[in-house]
């Protein structure tokens, strides 16, 4: 029996033009490095290199250790030095980056259905940001971090997406079986290998990612709408 929700965030709750983002992003980061005395392309770079390396995390320390490790071989520069640039960034010129994203009226309902049912709810993002920085995503989806029974960051992270690890390690936080989860994202590579481990998934469509062009057939797939009314059917859990 279902007992636990996982929602992927971009793309998701939160209609996202992945290649909008991506350029604001370091747009509006480039400014706020400038504005702190930074070399903007040595930082950016490095910033993508700690990516990399939270991506291939091995699980033996945290995203964020992972991050800041990767970034200071590759600047000189540690965590004491730059991190507070990132929080005020992500604090204030971040919000510059949202006209990458959209709000669905119907994001709010879907989780409001969720918490009437009784269900767990996990906020399953990839853990590539601080939680300051999701936190903000999650107001653009206008929702709240209060939704959500856990949200992974970077902080509290060991994996990343798409490896079946990020996933075993959710399970293990909550005391899971696979069997009593239903994971739902729009990323066919990142969000469908939940499946790997025997968690349930629902592929949204919307704005759907199929990078590898894959057959899509087999999955439970649909729209917004089709997830709501799909959401409804499933049992109270309370």
């Amino acid at each position: 029996m279902i007992k636990t929700i996982l929602f992927d965030l971009d793309g998701t709750l939160l209609p996202m033009d992945e290649g909008k983002f991506l350029h604001l992003y370091f747009k509006s980061l480039k400014t706020r490095l400038e504005s702190n005395g930074h070399e903007p392309s040595l930082i950016m770079a490095a910033v993508q290199t700690g990516i990399k390396a939270m991506v291939g995390n091995d699980g033996s320390q945290t995203n964020e250790v992972c991050f800041w490790e990767a970034f200071e071989k590759e600047t000189g520069h540690g965590k004491a030095a730059l991190e507070s640039t990132f929080i005020q960034y992500y604090e204030n010129e971040f919000d510059l980056v949202r006209p990458s994203s959209s709000l669905n009226s119907k994001s709010a309902e879907i989780i409001q259905i969720c918490k009437n049912k009784g269900y767990q709810l996990v906020l399953a993002t990839n853990p590539i940001f601080p939680r300051v920085a999701t936190k903000k995503r999650v107001g653009w989806a206008g929702l709240q971090a209060t939704d959500f029974d856990l949200i992974t960051t970077y902080e509290n992270s060991r994996y990343c997406k798409p490896g079946v690890k990020y996933f075993e390690e959710i399970l293990k936080t909550l005391g899971r079986k696979p069997e009593e989860c239903l994971m739902i994202g729009n990323d066919v590579q990142e969000d469908m290998i939940a499946e790997k481990i025997g968690i349930v998934g629902f592929l949204l469509t919307d704005c759907l990612i199929n990078r590898k062009n894959a057959d899509i057939s087999a999955y439970q797939s649909g729209s917004t709408n089709e997830l709501r009314d799909f959401l409804l059917k499933m049992p109270n859990i309370q």
